[in-house]
């Protein structure tokens, strides 16, 4: 579940306030005893000023994974332009960021299911903070459902945001750098089974995988004029947003927990900081990568045999001594 939204978790002893569904607040804890060893710093990765003189724009930028990395590309001295098709939640969201950071943070609406609205919100980016050094495509739709209960508007809604959305977006500021001859580094936010596929969220996978296929295709092709893509694959980060059409009950968390080896969910700031660095200077050898980012799950979901980890010492002396005496082969 990668693109999901997220809310602060904070570490401590005491229960944690989770998000739920309808107006009931679960309180509970359910980090596993080995989340100990991983715990999630908060704090800024790169030195300060990192982003300084530099512009970052970001789809999705009001909500969720969108607001913390812009939080943290502004805070590095990135002049961000954040778009969607909330306005009011982008220039509340630029607002309190700009307050936050000293920094300006611009909020342009935009459907990135547009073709012509993407082309003039690009036109405006341009105007207001000039040609973008980094580029996230982080906007993104879905929801769990039976796929032959899937409507071909319910394809066809998951699919324009997330694939072509995607596509719109790169496309068009891609140009216009070529154009310009000017660099630049972009990343897309997808998913840990958008290379496995999986079951339920079938539109979201395969959008994924092309928008995956999509950026290690222009990684080749368009090194050439400066521009870089890379790709971070989230594993399970709590937001709101995502969680109320993934979890709408809180049911699963304990079950994603579970097969999560660190013993806990992801947090924004971790997902920023691994953003940062790929969008920075310090990454400029990094082209065409995907990156898991998900405490360990695919690794763990992947394995034919990590089922095991249930089975007691005393069940291992059992099976040990059968396997012993196995003759032949």
């Amino acid at each position: 579940m990668a693109t999901l939204g997220r809310v602060f978790l904070t570490r401590g002893l005491g229960p944690r306030r989770f998000f739920s569904y309808g107006t009931k607040i679960l309180y509970q804890n359910l980090e596993a005893f080995q989340s100990k060893f991983f715990p999630p710093l908060q704090k800024p990765m790169l030195p300060p000023n990192s982003f300084q003189g530099k512009v970052a724009f970001i789809t999705g930028g009001g909500t969720g994974l969108g607001k913390g990395m812009t939080a943290l590309l502004s805070s590095l001295g990135a002049q961000c332009v954040i778009a969607s098709r909330k306005i009011d939640v982008l220039k509340d969201t630029a607002e309190q960021i700009s307050s936050q950071t000293g920094n300006k943070v611009h909020a342009v609406r935009c459907d990135v299911r547009d073709p012509e609205m993407v082309q003039n919100t690009v036109s405006e980016l341009i105007k207001v903070a000039g040609h973008p050094d980094v580029v996230i495509n982080n906007a993104a739709g879905n929801f769990i459902s039976p796929t032959e209960r899937l409507s071909p508007n319910a394809w066809k809604t998951i699919t324009d945001i997330v694939l072509n959305g995607t596509a719109y977006v790169t496309l068009e500021i891609g140009k216009q750098l070529i154009k310009a001859q000017k660099g630049a580094a972009f990343l897309a936010i997808t998913t840990i089974y958008a290379e496995s596929g999986s079951g339920f969220v079938v539109p979201s996978a395969s959008a994924k995988a092309g928008v995956e296929a999509m950026n290690k295709s222009l990684a080749a092709e368009w090194g050439r004029y400066g521009l870089r893509f890379n790709v971070i694959q989230p594993g399970p980060i709590k937001t709101k947003g995502a969680f109320s059409r993934l979890d709408p009950t809180g049911e699963f968390e304990k079950e994603m927990i579970d097969r999560i080896p660190c013993g806990r969910l992801g947090t924004t700031e971790e997902l920023a900081n691994l953003a940062a660095f790929l969008c920075s200077d310090y990454a400029s050898w990094i082209n065409g990568a995907v990156i898991r980012f998900d405490g360990g799950e695919e690794a763990f979901i992947s394995g034919e045999f990590n089922s095991l980890r249930k089975v007691t010492k005393e069940q291992w002396d059992t099976i040990e001594g059968l396997i012993r005496k196995t003759k032949g082969s």
